[in-house]
């Protein structure tokens, strides 16, 4: 195997013996044969669709494919035989490009060592030279980013084709010669279709579920069994409450899931009592606490301990061997009585060390645009003197410490901006607030990053300045593909500067990173001394 998609790589390189995620080799075997095969459905249904022959439902297919292959979704190998044969079986369906067909578009697996053998000539390093595996890494793991935000709008309506189109341009292109300059302008473009997609999903959500507001969440436990839900699939959490709202239980947030208390409808659920923990790494610890079962309903799912394994149910595309799953029925509900009888079984959960202070979410763009008069007075007159956005992912390592530390060493007349895990480094300290504004603004889940492109646009059309102008600094934090999504995002958009850690992606050449620093600044984080002084004079 080898495995560079994530910012925990081994050595800052590349996982060759096994993931630090959990995967093992034969799971990222299967995973890039998946993706090899969906190159060539790609391919195969572009084509076809220009004659009228395409095949519509095959851009959620491959979405649903790639968003699979996200670090920590699923370890199922059945699974994923199962994708592997279904991509198969789509793409024999179109017609043949009248072209010849490059490999991806003709090989079907004959059992299970054709996967694995296959797999040894189709990975990453089937790209020899290093710039244009770089560039083709970089539009990938953009696409399986793009892929699983697409995936949770269109389970709750919201579709647009020419954002499943582009995934498919995108993925044809690396069984192409093309120019590094044509693979640059794709990277870019996945970029702009980025904020579509994110777009898209802000639409979806708040059509759905209402518009959040600012909502203080408890940490604190009760006395009735709970069920804990993690991941990011709200649709999940919605039917969740409403089978279990007579069940004599409480319903907690896990991670990702906390900014779904700031729906307005998930307010009427009076179990949905709150939530339990932090970010996802610490789940190990937190499960075995939690004595409930616990529901992962997207990415973030850590190899469970043997100890809390028989308590863990996975829904959607996540997957474990020997872990229940819940499936959809063709009408999209899902039957979540077996993990409510489970937990009426089970003890309350227990308190965890440093738990009990209310944690701040639901600051999306119309919350905070509703305050933009306050936002702006605070601003003219000295009181807020910058804005930071911390937004992005946490992770296991000791120098994430950096993002507490430089929360806490942020001057009192500045305010964080954040989205995603990342929070879970600063949102519980006591940073206090600027004239009723708290100075930790949490927009949610790491897709609601949109929601902070969104304020800021909001704040540089009240100020009568460009974006670049305003006093607003970037100290970003990443982990996984969704966070190369919303970086390519941020550079569509014109955003520069941006500071990047806890440290520069592996599947960046020299070559491709000097691009990045040319044109937009992108730079990683050093210490907090010379990043705050920096930061603060932008």
């Amino acid at each position: 195997m080898f495995c560079y998609q994530c910012e925990e790589t081994v050595k800052g390189t590349g996982c060759t013996i096994k993931g630090v995620c959990g995967k093992d080799d034969e799971i990222a075997a299967y995973h890039d044969v998946l993706v090899y095969l969906c190159k060539g459905l790609s391919l195969r249904n572009l084509a076809a669709m220009k004659n009228g022959k395409g095949d519509p439902s095959a851009g959620l297919f491959i979405a649903d494919a790639l968003f699979s292959t996200l670090t920590n979704v699923n370890f199922d190998k059945a699974r994923f035989s199962g994708m592997i044969h279904r991509a198969v079986e789509i793409r024999d369906r179109l017609p043949a490009t009248g072209i010849t067909e490059p490999d991806a578009c003709t090989w079907k697996p004959a059992g299970e060592a054709d996967i694995l053998e296959k797999a040894k000539t189709v990975g990453i390093l089937a790209t020899e030279d290093e710039d244009i595996r770089s560039l083709r890494s970089t539009l990938l793991f953009g696409l399986k980013g793009m892929s699983a935000y697409y995936t949770h709008a269109a389970i709750l309506g919201k579709t647009d084709t020419a954002i499943t189109g582009f995934i498919q341009k995108g993925l044809a292109s690396m069984l192409k010669d093309i120019s590094v300059p044509e693979m640059v302008a794709l990277v870019l473009e996945c970029g702009k279709v980025g904020v579509d997609t994110l777009a898209l999903l802000d639409s979806a959500n708040t059509s759905a579920f209402g518009k959040p507001e600012v909502t203080g969440v408890k940490t604190t436990v009760g006395k009735r069994p709970g069920i804990l839900i993690t991941g990011h699939d709200l649709r999940d959490l919605e039917m969740l409450l409403e089978q279990s709202k007579d069940a004599g239980v409480d319903v907690y947030t896990h991670g990702e899931m906390l900014p779904a208390h700031a729906y307005p409808t998930f307010k009427k659920y009076s179990h949905l009592y709150g939530n339990y923990g932090s970010s996802w790494w610490h789940q190990k610890e937190e499960f075995e606490q939690f004595n409930g079962p616990v529901l992962f309903t997207t990415n973030c799912l850590v190899p469970p301990r043997d100890s809390y394994k028989n308590r863990l149910f996975t829904t959607g595309l996540t997957g474990y061997p020997g872990v229940p799953h819940i499936h959809a029925g063709p009408d999209g509900k899902k039957d979540f009585s077996g993990i409510i009888a489970f937990a009426k079984t089970c003890q309350p959960p227990n308190a965890l060390p440093g738990s009990g202070k209310d944690l701040i979410t639901g600051c999306a763009h119309d919350a905070v645009l509703a305050l933009a008069d306050k936002v702006v007075a605070a601003v003219k007159s000295g009181d807020i003197t910058r804005f930071i956005v911390m937004a992005g992912c946490d992770g296991r390592q000791k120098e994430r410490a950096y993002y507490t530390d430089f929360a806490n060493a942020l001057p009192k007349n500045t305010v964080i901006l954040t989205a995603g895990c990342a929070k879970y480094r600063y949102n519980a300290l006591d940073l206090g607030s600027i004239g009723g504004i708290p100075r930790v603004l949490d927009a949610g889940q790491c897709n609601d990053c949109y929601s902070l492109v969104v304020i800021a646009q909001a704040l540089a059309k009240a100020f009568g300045v460009g974006i670049h102008d305003l006093p607003v600094s970037y100290n970003i934090a990443w982990y996984e593909q969704k966070a190369v999504l919303v970086l390519l995002a941020l550079l569509s958009l014109g955003v520069k500067d941006i500071t990047l850690g806890p440290k520069l992606p592996a599947f960046l050449s020299p070559a491709v990173l000097d691009v990045l620093v040319k044109q937009f600044d992108i730079k990683p984080n050093t210490t907090i001394q010379a990043d705050l002084a920096r930061m603060l004079k932008a």
